[in-house]
């Protein structure tokens, strides 16, 4: 236990109950299942405390630069080769904002936890156990909270999104909604194993990344459908097919624990998603041959132009609607959904050079495009 102290991020005070309880089914979840190495639940004043810290030191400025940090809840005796310090460090935006400089790389933590009744600074970690409470800070005013998967594998699973006083509560529900898509499964999927989906998962991130917007289909391998509804000659087209993201993911499962094997398929996504930026589109089949990048898409002959689609997105208290395509975003949005009216064994993933980042998916049910607009998932 530690002494709560004051905070002033009324955000923070309104989701930390909800975060609390999150971890804490997590946790016990894990428990039960005869998970080792967890790490501890934070307790509410604990959620706020972080929160609120980094909230305010989100919103400072040294020497002209925004923070991005990374806190995470944990003792140094819990991490494996901890970077410790020889004096902990307040939990303070003052204390954050002067060591951001040093911490801003991926994959390192800030590590915090309880030193004399506070909760102090205590060093850096790149490794952290699974369901470990994490607050990222990727830019001014915004906060993620976020934690291991249980593989350790991929992107961290989020939990909620804070901008500012809006709080976005991750639906963990959504994924046994009908009709979900694979990869928005394996997103919601706070235990997904390194399956096929969680691939998506890292090319939807890149993709998100390289900020410059971009359109990935993924159309059904060994058939020649697709070709009806793009534009040709192909400008990009790859012959033979290029198969070495496949033959990555064809190789047995002790190389994939591996590190040596986990890098290489990290560039192999980078490069995939790097074309996304050519302007066009980029084609996939779903067992991940690269077709072709900068195809223009066009409405298959005879099939009437998309008017609606069903817009989901897997917040807490959304609700899905019904809205025509152009609300969603420009040209790029309007041609995916037309792209899975026509293709309905297709999956498009568009992402905008604002960050937003949408699947299209047909939706047998409603018989109608489904736009999975999943953003709060890939920060």
């Amino acid at each position: 236990m530690h002494n709560p102290r004051h905070t002033t991020y009324q955000a923070a005070q309104i989701v930390a109950p909800k975060v609390e309880a999150h971890f804490r089914n997590q946790l016990t979840a894990a428990l039960e299942s005869g998970a080792e190495g967890l790490a501890p639940a934070p307790a509410r004043h604990t959620i706020e405390a972080i929160l609120d810290a980094a909230f305010w030191a989100s919103l400072r400025r040294e020497e002209g630069h925004a923070p991005k940090i990374s806190l995470a809840f944990l003792p140094p005796d819990r991490v494996t080769q901890p970077l410790q310090f020889e004096h902990s460090l307040p939990l303070s935006p003052e204390s954050l904002i002067k060591i951001a400089p040093g911490v801003e790389q991926p994959g390192i933590h800030l590590g915090v936890w309880v030193d004399k009744n506070e909760l102090c600074v205590w060093g850096t970690t790149r490794w952290i156990p699974s369901y470990c409470f994490v607050v990222n800070v990727p830019e001014p005013g915004l906060l993620v909270i976020k934690h291991r998967r249980a593989d350790g594998y991929g992107k961290f699973a989020n939990v909620a999104v804070l901008k500012g006083d809006q709080i976005k509560l991750v639906d963990e529900s959504s994924a046994s909604l009908p009709n979900c898509p694979q990869l928005l499964t394996s997103l919601l999927g706070f235990s997904a194993p390194v399956t096929m989906a969680n691939v998506h998962i890292q090319l939807a991130v890149s993709m998100r990344t390289h900020g410059r917007g971009g359109t990935l289909l993924l159309v059904p391998a060994g058939t020649s459908d697709w070709q009806t509804s793009i534009v040709t000659p192909i400008t990009y087209a790859i012959q033979p097919a290029f198969c070495g993201l496949a033959k990555l993911l064809k190789q047995e499962e002790e190389q994939k624990n591996r590190s040596q094997w986990q890098e290489l398929l990290r560039q192999e996504v980078e490069s995939i998603a790097s074309l996304t930026a050519v302007d066009g589109a980029t084609l996939m089949t779903d067992d991940y041959d690269l077709l072709a990048f900068g195809a223009k898409i066009g409405r298959q002959k005879g099939s009437d132009p998309v008017a609606q689609l069903l817009f989901t997105e897997p917040v807490v208290d959304s609700e899905a609607a019904v809205i025509h395509p152009t609300q969603l975003g420009g040209t790029r949005h309007l041609s995916a959904a037309q792209f899975v009216k026509d293709q309905t064994g297709s999956i498009a993933m568009v992402a905008s050079q604002d960050g937003s980042f949408t699947v299209f998916a047909w939706s047998p049910c409603e018989n109608m495009v489904q736009a999975h607009r999943i953003d709060t998932l890939l920060l």
